[in-house]
């Protein structure tokens, strides 16, 4: 018994990122089959779809291939599926299982059950009946993996369903619509039904494991693991299942009382990062600035200890808002021939050379453009690596409107346009008969980067920066035509150690955010990482003078207690960072894979950097129209 839990009321194991969680979760999925093949009995599985279990899946296959786990005694119950939609659809939960799963293993294709999308409506309601007494007539599910949703469904049980809720045809939030549209060309092509499990289903396991992976299920999660049961949020209902276990990362782990507030649960080792962290929530939640935190206030939000053991609160308190202070420069290429031993970056050398990588060809306007544009305003070498083509995020509509107009081009001043006009006819002709389980042709494919390519260049533009500084790096492991991407490759990693070798930059900017909800800022991430580990290994002199900031994406903003470098930015700034994000005409408006958040991603990218400098106000820092964030990667 230890003070987590009293927090926690569901047993939680934390892994330092998802491929450590699942493995854990394959292995008690191996142990379990295999203590069931012993005894000569089925082994029944409940199993989720989603993001979340792909990492799963991949492990349960490679321990099929070299460690001779078979599948042969496995009878499978898949939690939900989409309505209507078609068993070969790109998105159906169907394909998804046989692809990342079933096709791969040694499973009994005829003990593999999944609600079917294309059962006729009226059929729908005695099927789940069915669906239901079949798993009672093999003894119900002895292990039922989970995922676990943005605003708490299980399955897709969404908030307000029944605890007594069994297998039914049920109406998807908004949200979840929106949450899940990155697997669809836009939202319209999303259903608004889905057939799943019930939460009284779910409840009759015999064990849950629910996993979660990522920043952005951390306030889900402490919903659902330390506050009071509620359909409101269904996976709260786990607190009443006898063997729940929740297997998460560090990230999805975040907002727990043991980690946002481990001097709460324990002794505590109190850093100069774990005192910032301290006081800053503490100055947060009591809506006072940290210069006038009291000893009170101290003892009253459980840091008595901290009192104890670094004096008065008064010197507590400057001490966390000098670190505060120190770190807000206008300068983030290092303030020249200035003696500043606190400035988050080095005076020295300058100018110096920069490389801002960029996911998308959109990344570095959104997240990082009042910082890119000072950076060269204040005369720094600055190179934007535009990592992926990005082209699944380019409409259809725009491909045709961009093909019409190079076709009235050539019409215009007398060009030959034969060629065009048949591109346009084949393109025209194969959207307009395209499937939801095909995937755009190369030709398609390249018309939409070509669309990315430009504007990422006018962006470039609009700052300053000349084309020969704009790399399109193109990494293989995007260019699957689909959500779906590779894994990280050998060509990925050569090609950035090529274009940093070349350019041997003094600072790298890199997306440290891994909301993003098609993984693909994590893989570029990754991709930098591995290049520059083998490049410092390699023993090259110029990577011991180069520092690396991690900036975050549409999607989120570091934590305040986490920001090492804040750079402030005036109305007109925002209003300049606005209309450089506007040149990407085919990301504006509603746009495919936006995740959960309905806003444009200009309007994301202004309330996020506005919300970061009112936190330093509420401080008790200057108050600034918006600062742009950055953590340091330390190799």
């Amino acid at each position: 018994m230890s003070m987590v839990d009293s927090f926690e009321k569901i047993p939680c194991q934390i892994f330092a990122d998802l491929f450590a969680g699942s493995k854990f979760v394959a292995q008690e999925i191996a142990k379990l089959i295999r203590e069931k093949q012993n005894k000569g009995e089925k082994c029944v599985l409940g199993l989720a779809t989603g993001s979340t279990p792909k990492t799963l899946y991949a492990e349960l296959v490679r321990m099929h291939q070299h460690e001779s786990l078979s599948f042969r005694n496995v009878i499978a119950f898949n939690l939900d599926e989409y309505y209507p939609i078609e068993k070969q659809a790109l998105q159906s939960y169907n394909r998804f299982m046989r692809t990342n799963l079933f096709d791969k293993i040694d499973i009994d294709p005829s003990n593999c059950y999944i609600p079917n999308g294309e059962w006729k409506k009226e059929e729908v309601k005695q099927r789940c009946q069915e669906y239901e007494k079949l798993m009672e007539s093999v003894g119900g599910i002895d292990l039922q993996i989970l995922g676990i949703g943005n605003n708490g469904h299980i399955g897709f049980n969404e908030p307000g369903s029944s605890v007594y809720s069994r297998t039914r045809l049920v109406t998807l939030e908004n949200s979840t619509r929106i949450a899940n549209s990155f697997e669809f060309a836009n939202i319209s092509q999303v259903p608004r039904l889905a057939i799943t499990m019930g939460i009284s289903t779910i409840m009759k396991a015999r064990r849950i494991i629910l996993m979660a992976w990522g920043q952005i299920k951390a306030p889900i999660i402490k919903r659902a693991v330390e506050e009071n049961i509620t359909e409101l949020v269904p996976a709260s209902l786990l607190q009443n299942h006898n063997d729940c276990l929740f297997v998460m990362d560090e990230g999805a782990a975040g907002d727990l009382t043991r980690n946002r507030s481990p001097w709460l649960t324990g002794e505590c080792e109190w850093t100069p990062k774990m005192i910032r962290r301290a006081v800053v929530n503490t100055s947060l939640k009591l809506n006072k600035p940290v210069l006038s935190l009291t000893n009170s206030d101290y003892n009253d939000n459980g840091l008595g200890d901290l009192l104890v053991e670094k004096g008065e609160a008064y010197e507590i308190n400057l001490q966390v808002y000098y670190m505060l202070r120190d770190g807000i420069t206008g300068w983030p290429g290092g303030k020249p021939n200035a003696n500043l031993p606190n400035h988050p970056e080095r005076s020295a050398p300058y100018p110096k050379r920069v490389i801002i990588f960029s996911p998308h060809p959109d990344d570095d306007i959104i997240s990082m453009g009042g910082t890119f544009q000072r950076l060269h305003d204040q005369g720094h070498d600055v190179h934007v690596a535009y990592q992926t083509s990005g082209n699944i995020a380019v409409t259809d509509e725009f491909v045709t409107r961009f093909l019409d107009f190079a076709v009235g081009f050539e019409n215009m001043f007398g060009m030959d346009s034969r060629k065009s006009t048949q591109i346009l006819s084949n393109a025209r002709d194969y959207i307009h008969h395209k499937k939801t389980s095909e995937i755009d042709t190369p030709e398609i494919r390249s018309i939409k980067g070509l669309i990315r390519q430009c504007e990422a260049k006018a962006t470039c533009r609009y700052v300053g920066v000349g084309d020969d500084h704009a790399h399109f790096q193109n990494l293989p492991f995007y260019e699957t035509g689909t959500i779906e991407k590779k894994p990280m490759g050998e060509e990925d990693i050569k090609l950035t150690v090529d274009l940093l070798r070349k350019i041997k930059p003094h600072q790298v900017y890199c997306a440290g955010d891994l909301a993003d909800p098609h993984g693909t800022h994590k893989v570029c991430l990754d991709i930098v990482f591995e290049s520059m580990r083998r490049i410092k290994e390699s023993g090259d002199d110029w990577v011991r003078d180069c520092w690396i900031w991690l900036y975050k994406g549409a999607w989120q903003e570091w934590d305040v207690t986490e920001i090492e470098m804040a750079i402030p930015m005036s109305p007109e700034q925002v209003l300049q960072k606005r209309f450089g994000i506007f040149i990407h005409q085919s990301q504006k408006d509603m746009v495919p894979f936006q995740g959960a958040d309905a806003r444009e991603f200009w309007q994301r990218a202004e309330d996020r950097n506005a919300n970061t400098a009112h936190l330093y106000a509420k401080l008790g820092l200057t108050q600034y129209a918006a600062m742009e964030a950055f953590v340091r990667w330390r190799y």
